[in-house]
């Protein structure tokens, strides 16, 4: 699992062909900052070096908190739980981060809006109403039914998509199908589900997994997992999960400061970041972060390291409780 406790950033220069070349990199490392800052000068130069060499790589990396862009998660590390490490994202919420316990996070489809048929499809039924109104009357007649003619046809189409979303259950049933139709195919499998505010969360509960494994690779396909979540994991080698609420889900509009960062102490201490936090765990409270639905496949297979981490997430996310999700 790739969670570095320490960051820094380095930054390397050279002249070539009459310009100045500037180069910078982060640094990471468990053991001090001072390695951290060696790092960070080692990719540098690395970084530079294969840049006057004519590779076509970025200056300077991109301040991403999400651990897809070739450098690890940058959160500040909150606690630690054996190899379960708790960290505080880029807008405030506790993650869980554990590098062999399988979550899957899977996004419900949205109910249909908006336009139900394409803007080709709406010109062409436009067009046709409007040589009709302009052949039996006039052109401004078939202006009107060229208008009525779109919006009452798109209008009768989303309702009929909308009625066959809606049928069994919705968005919801259809995911919860998904899980059901695997754990079909593999009993032996124990699978705890759960909902979020925006769709399910899956947990593994009969043995331990590597990221990278096929059998990871072949759950998240079958219940079509997030995309994101999915590169995530395997770039950063751990399996991740959110504990506490989304601040604007809570009534906390302002951003936690600094919002991306190589993290210190001294960041992490700053006294605007800690008012922030006081607000946001008082609001905190009153909110769930997933809610805990059934348990499907052999329930009787249970992994000592899964039940470990099961109860730590069910206890911090507040999955046993009847507190609104956030």
């Amino acid at each position: 699992m790739i969670v570095p406790e320490h960051w820094a950033e380095a930054r390397e220069q050279a002249r070539h062909n009459d310009r100045m070349v500037t180069v910078r990199r982060y640094g990471w490392s468990d053991e001090s900052v001072h390695a951290a800052q060696s790092h960070a000068q080692a990719r540098a130069r690395e970084a530079l070096d294969a840049i006057l060499a004519g590779a076509a790589l970025p200056r300077r990396e991109l301040r991403t908190n999400y651990g897809t862009a070739g450098v690890p998660i940058r959160e500040q590390i909150v606690a630690r739980h054996g190899d379960v490490v708790i960290t505080r994202n880029s807008y405030g919420a506790l993650c869980l981060n554990t590098p062999d316990v399988l979550f899957a996070d899977v996004d419900l489809a949205e109910r249909p809006t908006g336009c139900a048929l394409s803007i080709g499809a709406l010109a062409i039924i436009a067009a046709v109403a409007f040589a009709v109104g302009l052949f039996a009357w006039h052109w401004s007649a078939g202006i009107g039914l060229a208008i009525v003619a779109a919006w009452s046809l798109n209008r009768i189409i989303l309702h009929r998509q909308r009625a066959a979303f809606d049928r069994d259950g919705g968005a919801e049933a259809r995911a919860l199908a998904l899980v059901d139709a695997f754990v079909a195919t593999h009993p032996d499998w124990h699978l705890r589900v759960y909902r979020t505010p925006a769709g399910l969360r899956v947990l593994a509960m009969h043995r331990t997994f590597q990221p990278q494994d096929d059998d990871a690779a072949m759950l998240f396909s079958a219940l079509q997992a997030d995309h994101l979540y999915t590169v995530m994991c395997k770039v950063q080698h751990c399996f991740r999960a959110r504990l506490t609420p989304k601040p604007w889900r809570i009534g906390i509009d302002q951003r936690i400061r600094p919002p991306v960062a190589a993290w210190s102490a001294e960041q992490a201490m700053l006294p605007e970041r800690l008012a922030w936090i006081a607000r946001y765990e008082a609001s905190s409270t009153g909110h769930a972060a997933c809610r805990y639905l059934r348990s499907l496949g052999d329930t009787t297979r249970i992994d000592p390291k899964a039940e470990h981490v099961r109860a730590l997430h069910d206890a911090m996310a507040g999955a046993e409780s009847d507190l609104p999700l956030a």
